[in-house]
């Protein structure tokens, strides 16, 4: 028995070292950098992400590697180079386009709607088009509201698109490994303010044939309580609360949504279900936003007669993000703002 111990603690101890803190920008990196490397139809197009190692970095080092046909510096003007990502796409190669930030998207958005998403369903299959859409999406600091806007919900109603906004470095390089291999079109949504942050990477993911599915949630943490959905940045706020909340004897389950479409609408219902009261976190405006239609799937599904309070959403101020600083926190969700939801929600007595 005291042998079995020691080999069981050798284990635990050697998996402990084997996993490591990575950068959310370099988890990405090692997506693109391990797909390039196995599929050579598989290159990089977009503004500075070649000489000048890509806006965030995200791209560093990749350029110095496969050279000028694998990763491609565009001039300014996301309609031409997404609609050359299209057309290589249309060609049998499978291009990443990078948007500087998803704000720029809009100058491309008829090749992203009309183009990509739209032609494997009019080939009937015959056409694959195998294009990742990638960058920054949402709320920086201080960036105004031009450069604001999370696009989650407005990508999320086209028919052909797949939608991905991950959290962790694990879900980015798991999540934009499965883009990339996807022969469908898809918009991968990141945050810039994660970037720079690192969380802990196990040996798994560490490997180069780690593969997240599209299209299931993950439970962040478990919880009997209450149910809250949340994706990308949001998911920090959600695990701040929870946190906060645990020490009140309260049990929150934060469930990371990871895709937006297809969404895990059985997670949720699963979770509803369990615990019987549910609050949506995103950072987007409200309106015709992921809470609501998380919401409408609950309202619609055996889950509803489960909820013992109706739902609740917690979402981004519905105006154009301030530039001021003041004003700018104050149209952001915050972990404060699920805790007070939470205890309203229970009818726990607030301070």
């Amino acid at each position: 028995m005291k042998a079995v111990s020691k080999v069981f603690s050798r284990s635990l101890s050697t998996s402990h070292a084997l996993s490591r803190q990575v950068y959310v920008r370099d988890a990405l990196n090692m997506a693109m950098d391990e797909e390039m490397a196995k599929d050579d139809r598989v290159f990089i197009l977009g503004e500075e992400v070649a000489q000048y190692d890509g806006a965030y970095k995200v791209t560093r080092g990749l350029w110095k590697k496969y050279g000028d046909r694998r990763v491609y510096d565009t001039p300014i003007t996301e309609m031409g180079f997404a609609g050359i990502a299209v057309g290589a796409s249309m060609g049998g190669l499978k291009p990443i386009c990078e948007f500087m930030t998803f704000n720029f998207s809009m100058q491309a958005i008829d090749h992203v709607v009309n183009s990509a998403a739209k032609t494997f369903y009019m080939s009937g299959g015959a056409v694959p088009i195998n294009i990742t859409f990638r960058g920054p999406n949402g709320a920086a600091i201080g960036v105004g509201a031009q450069h604001s806007q999370c696009f989650a919900s407005w990508y999320s109603s086209v028919p052909g698109l797949k939608v991905l906004s991950p959290y962790s470095s694990e879900d980015c390089k798991g999540l934009l490994k499965a883009a990339i291999r996807d022969p469908n079109p898809v918009v991968f949504l990141e945050n810039e303010i994660l970037y720079g942050r690192s969380f802990e990477m196990s040996e798994e993911a560490l490997r180069d044939d780690f593969v997240l599915p599209i299209g299931k949630a993950k439970i962040e943490r478990e919880g009997t309580d209450c149910t809250i959905t949340a994706f990308s940045i949001g998911c920090t706020i959600a695990l701040e609360a929870a946190e906060i909340l645990a020490a009140e004897g309260i049990s929150l389950e934060v469930v990371n949504l990871r895709t937006i479409r297809p969404l895990d609408r059985e997670a949720i219902i699963k979770s509803v279900k369990k615990t019987h009261h549910l609050i949506t976190c995103e950072f987007g405006w409200p309106q015709c936003g992921i809470g609501a239609e998380i919401l409408s799937t609950v309202m619609e599904s055996d889950a509803f007669d489960y909820l013992d309070a109706p739902a609740v959403r917690v979402t981004g101020a519905d105006i154009p993000m301030p530039y001021a600083t003041q004003l700018e926190t104050a149209c952001m969700p915050t972990a404060q703002d699920i805790v007070h939801s939470v205890k309203k929600l229970l009818k726990v007595k607030q301070n």
